[in-house]
C-alpha cells in the first residue's frame, strides 16, 4: 500500500540524463512488480516462453536497467528479506485483493472483456518463487550489484541513501521518507508512456528532497512520520477512519505530536501502541554488510540465460549490451570501461 503523501509533498521533475554518475539504490520487489504488472500482453497476459514461465520481471529488469546505465546512473538494488510481524495485516489484505482480482478477471474472460482482463491481471500480479532468485542471477550476470535486507528492502536502500552508500533511494512509494531517504526518486524505471485504462499517460521522474518537503510541510522528520501513521502505513493500513492526508498534517501542526493529537480523534484506534510503528520506521533492521562493485557483463551468460533458457530474441539481447557498454562510459565524462567498472 504505502503511505499516500501525494498531494502533501513536493516533488520536482528531473531529466534521468542529469542524474548520469549517481549511484541509485532500487527498491528491487516495488520494481519488479511494477514490471510484473505494466508488461503485458493486451488482455492482460504476461510475457512467456514456450516452457509457461513469466518472463515479464526479467524483461523489465535487462531492457530498463539498460536503460539507466546508457544515460551514465549506476543501479543497486536492493531486496526484501523478513516482513516486520507489524507488517502481517498489510500482507493478507493485498492476497485479499489479489484473489478478488483473480475472480474479475475470470468474469471479464468469460465475457470477452479485454480492457477489464487487463485491469484485473495487473491487480492480481505475484510474486512466483522462481522470480527473485532468476532477478539476482540476471544481476550477477549483468555486473550489477544487488543487496539482500534484513528486512524491508526500501528501509535498506534509504539506509544506504543516508550514510551516502547512494545518492537517490528509487521506489514508487513514499514510505522511503518514512524510513529517512535524503532523496528520494520515483518513477525511475518506469518513465515514459504508459497506458491507464484506455488512455496514455507521460510517467516523468521525479525527485522528492525530505529537508525540502519537511521545510514546506512545517514539519520535523517526526512528526512527519506521525502523519503519515495517522494517514495508514504497511504497519497500520486502516489509518484512523476520517483522517486524511491534509486532516494529519493540520492535526500534528496544531498538537506537535500524534499522542497529542489523539484526544482531538473519534474513535481513534491503532493495531498496537503508535510508538511501536512509529519505531519500525526509526530504527528498522538494516545491514552495513555490502559492498558496491559494478563489472563488466557476462554477454556470453546473458545470451545462454535469456536466449537460450528463457526465449528472448538473441539480435535484441546483443543490441541492448552494445548500449549498456556504450551507457557505462557516460558516468561522469570517464573515458574507460575499467574506471566505471572500478
Amino acid at each position: 500500500m504505502g503511505v499516500n503523501f501525494k498531494d502533501l509533498i513536493p516533488k520536482t521533475q528531473v531529466k534521468l540524463e542529469d542524474l548520469a554518475g549517481k549511484t541509485i539504490a532500487i527498491d528491487a520487489y516495488n520494481t519488479i512488480y511494477q514490471f510484473l504488472s505494466i508488461i503485458r500482453q493486451p488482455d492482460g497476459t504476461p510475457l512467456k516462453n514456450s516452457q509457461d514461465q513469466i518472463t515479464s520481471h526479467l524483461s523489465g529488469l535487462f531492457y530498463r536497467t539498460i536503460n539507466l546505465v546508457e544515460l551514465g546512473l549506476k543501479p543497486v538494488f536492493v531486496f526484501d528479506g523478513k516482513s516486520p510481524e507489524l507488517k502481517a495485516k498489510e500482507v493478507e489484505r493485498r492476497q485479499q485483493v489479489k484473489m478478488q482480482a483473480t475472480v474479475q478477471y475470470a468474469k471479464a474472460q468469460a465475457s470477452g472483456d479485454t480492457e477489464g482482463m487487463r485491469k484485473y491481471a495487473q491487480i492480481a500480479t505475484t510474486m512466483k518463487s522462481y522470480m527473485v532468485p532468476e532477478s539476482k542471477k540476471l544481476l550477477d550476470l549483468m555486473g550489477l550489484p544487488w543487496i539482500q535486507a534484513p528486512s524491508e528492502g526500501e528501509a535498506q536502500a534509504a539506509y544506504m541513501n543516508k550514510k551516502g552508500s547512494a545518492d537517490y533511494c528509487a521506489s514508487q512509494d513514499y514510505d522511503s521518507l518514512m524510513f529517512g531517504a535524503p532523496k528520494l526518486l520515483r518513477n525511475v524505471t518506469i518513465s515514459g508512456r504508459r497506458r491507464r485504462g484506455k488512455a496514455f499517460i507521460e510517467v516523468v521522474p521525479e525527485v522528492i528532497e525530505l529537508r525540502k518537503a519537511l521545510s514546506d510541510c512545517g514539519l520535523t522528520y517526526e512528526q512527519l512520520i506521525d502523519v503519515g501513521i495517522l494517514i495508514g502505513t504497511d504497519f497500520n493500513p486502516d489509518g484512523i477512519e476520517g483522517v486524511g492526508p491534509k486532516t494529519a498534517l493540520k492535526l500534528i501542526r496544531q498538537h506537535g505530536t500524534l499522542e497529542n493529537a489523539l484526544p482531538f480523534i473519534k474513535n481513534a484506534s491503532f493495531p498496537c501502541e503508535p510508538k511501536l510503528i512509529r519505531e519500525e520506521f526509526l530504527h528498522p533492521k538494516v545491514t552495513d554488510d555490502y559492498k558496491l562493485e559494478w563489472r563488466e557483463p557476462n554477454e556470453q551468460g546473458i545470451i545462454d540465460f535469456m536466449c537460450t533458457q528463457k526465449e528472448f530474441g538473441e539480435e535484441r539481447v546483443k543490441k541492448s549490451l552494445e548500449r549498456m557498454t556504450a551507457g557505462s562510459k557516460k558516468q561522469k565524462g570517464k573515458v574507460s570501461l575499467e574506471k566505471w567498472f572500478g
